[in-house]
């Protein structure tokens, strides 16, 4: 699960949401902000759940700066293996941007191997996957990052919005993908609990294994009842063979 799904939860009970997760079935979570809590705080609430956090979305702007210290401690402290870019400024939406970036990626995967932990990974949207001046932008990050360094969260939603076909990168680019984020599309082209919308995850998931990926984390938007969205995609993903 990834904890976006659930922040109006955590705002007002921080461990009584994880331990709900918990009792759902849910093994492993992405934190994505931490409502007042400490890196260490955090990690006390999920060992009393028996929840492991396996990543940490951390801005671009804290992971290049000098931030990356620190935030690859707490990653540590939350016994996480990811640092993951949740989203790149709009300013750098170009080829020479994105090459920017590519090259910053490169530089921050490597300081967070040295720091013991796993390879940097990128979270997608919809406009990452855009074809400017003839090249495609998240094309540009796979290709011109380095394979030991820098890895993706491939968030299959918005790369379906984006016009890509999550299934073909796996076998593009086998062992890239160690993370997913599993969302679903509604008939009208917004956000759905998994296995209620439009997007055939049995044949997207075909080639998973071949992508490299380890870890599915459950994401939803704008969930009207985070808890039940949470149940209904974890039974779907549960009883799902592909």
């Amino acid at each position: 699960m990834h904890l976006y799904t659930m922040r109006t939860a955590l705002a007002q009970d921080f461990a009584g949401t994880l331990e709900k997760l918990a009792a759902m079935g849910y093994a492993t979570v992405g934190v994505s902000g931490r409502h007042g809590h400490t890196a260490d705080g955090i990690r006390r609430i999920l060992d009393g759940v028996r929840l492991e956090a396996v990543l940490e979305h951390v801005a671009y702007d804290i992971l290049r700066g000098p931030g990356l210290g620190r935030a690859l401690e707490d990653l540590h402290t939350l016994g996480a293996s990811w640092p993951v870019v949740p989203s790149l400024p709009g300013a750098l939406h170009s080829p020479a941007g994105f090459r920017e970036a590519a090259r910053e990626f490169n530089r921050i995967g490597r300081a967070s191997r040295d720091a013991g932990l796993g390879r940097l990974l990128f979270h997608n949207h919809g406009s990452d996957h855009a074809v400017v001046d003839g090249e495609n932008l998240y094309d540009i990050l796979v290709t011109e990052t380095d394979p030991d360094l820098v890895a993706f969260e491939l968030d299959v939603y918005w790369a379906v919005k984006g016009a890509a076909d999550p299934g073909s990168y796996f076998v593009r680019h086998p062992g890239r993908f160690p993370a997913l984020h599993v969302k679903d599309m509604a008939a009208d082209g917004g956000f759905a609990d998994v296995g209620s919308g439009t997007l055939d995850f049995a044949a997207m998931f075909d080639h998973a294994r071949e992508g490299g990926v380890r870890q599915w984390l459950v994401e939803h938007d704008s969930p009207t009842d985070p808890f039940a969205t949470a149940r209904n995609s974890y039974r779907y993903l549960a009883a799902l063979r592909y």
